[in-house]
């Protein structure tokens, strides 16, 4: 099997944009409708295709740079050790290995929070300079009465008397491979290795409470509609001090009313009258960044296209910012005045362009009515 990288012409450490790149070039090179009158052609064309589809995904291309593959059951073959000797056990115990906790031992102690999700609304403007938001959610908070414990004040846990506070307890059995330990949580103290003897009032020995919390959100310039932020440690309190989830936020970003995005381009559409197109002006031109000029050439036909650069959006993993691509439409008249019109028929003769014959206008038809 070829290898992706050398196949779009890439480094490994090759980033977004240049793989996006790499593979529009090699696709048009190898398109089958570029080269009907080569047989190879489609069969290139799929493999570039198949190489940017694995590249393009973080999950794939990690699985390939680990294993040389992105299928998660053939580089478990090739490394059947990445999970420790826990996991392999995992498969033939259902998750209780007769190591004790060797390797991935199950954890045991109080849970972590839950993560949490929350939106934030953002313009064009703060994606091309960064922002700062807050987001308010409703939340497990750590109980301060107890500070988490979950015991009334002046007590504390104590330890379980059946697990001894480990959380887990332990059972040998017999099997065809000899005398097997098996570990599970305590029944007793529910896997917590403590128990309360007096339970906190204000939480009824939860060790945490719901809460309404408001956080502040930087928000990273570059970003896209639907890019999640992770803020660790920002979701819900653990119960009985456990350690606090995450929060994730998602963005939203409205719609600009002249710009769209392409990617860390921003486009706009810009009409311009026929006149100016065929001579040529020098127009003021508002961007993200304040007033620029820009030029129309002279002889300009719908299409043409006016680079700023550097006034796109920021690059998320590297320096700099894309381009504004400011696309032209030639917009030609239809409501000229009589004027207007023997103007422009002038300029058709000059020319030695054929033109249709004038219409007649509607005060001539009537006075021809009434001759």
């Amino acid at each position: 099997m070829a290898d992706h990288y050398e196949t779009l012409g890439v480094e490994r450490d090759a980033t977004d944009e240049e793989l996006k790149r790499a593979y529009r070039k090699m696709a048009r090179q190898y398109h089958p409708d570029a080269n009907p009158d080569d047989p190879t052609a489609e069969a290139s064309f799929k493999e570039v295709r198949a190489a940017y589809e694995v590249l393009s995904d973080p999950e794939r291309r990690s699985l390939y740079d680990r294993f040389g593959t992105d299928d998660v059951r053939a580089a478990r073959m090739a490394d059947p050790f990445s999970g420790g000797l826990g996991s392999i056990f995992d498969a033939f115990f259902g998750g209780d290995s007769p190591f004790g906790g060797f390797g991935s031992a199950r954890p045991y102690g109080p849970p972590p929070g839950e993560d949490l999700e929350a939106h934030v609304d953002l313009d064009l403007h703060d994606v091309v300079f960064g922002a700062e938001r807050e987001v308010t959610v409703r939340t497990a908070v750590r109980c301060e009465s107890c500070d988490g414990s979950g015991a009334a004040a002046g007590t504390s846990p104590v330890r379980c008397s059946k697990c001894g506070g480990s959380g887990q307890v332990r059972q040998v059995r017999q099997s065809m491979l000899g005398q097997m330990v098996t570990a599970s949580a305590c029944d007793l103290c529910g896997g917590l290795g403590e128990m309360i003897e007096q339970m906190c009032g204000d939480c009824e020995g939860h060790g945490r409470k719901l809460e309404r919390r408001t956080y502040s959100v930087q928000v990273p310039v570059g970003v896209d509609d639907g890019t999640t932020l992770r803020l660790s440690g920002r979701g819900a309190a653990g119960p009985r001090g456990g350690a606090h989830g995450d929060l994730y936020v998602h963005t939203r970003v409205r719609p600009h009313p002249r710009f769209h995005r392409n990617g860390s381009d921003l486009v706009h559409e810009l009409h311009v009258p026929f006149t100016q197109a065929a001579l040529g002006a020098r127009l003021e031109y508002e961007t993200l960044d304040g007033t620029e000029n820009i030029v129309i050439p002279k002889g300009t036909e719908t299409g043409a296209v006016v680079r700023l650069r550097g006034r796109g959006v920021p690059h998320v993993r590297g320096r700099g910012r894309g381009d504004l691509l400011v696309q032209l439409v030639v917009d030609v008249p239809d409501n000229l005045t009589d004027e207007q019109e023997e103007l422009v028929r002038r300029l058709a003769e000059l020319r030695g362009e054929e033109v249709a014959e004038p219409s007649e206008s509607l005060l001539g038809r009537i006075r021809t009515a009434f001759r």
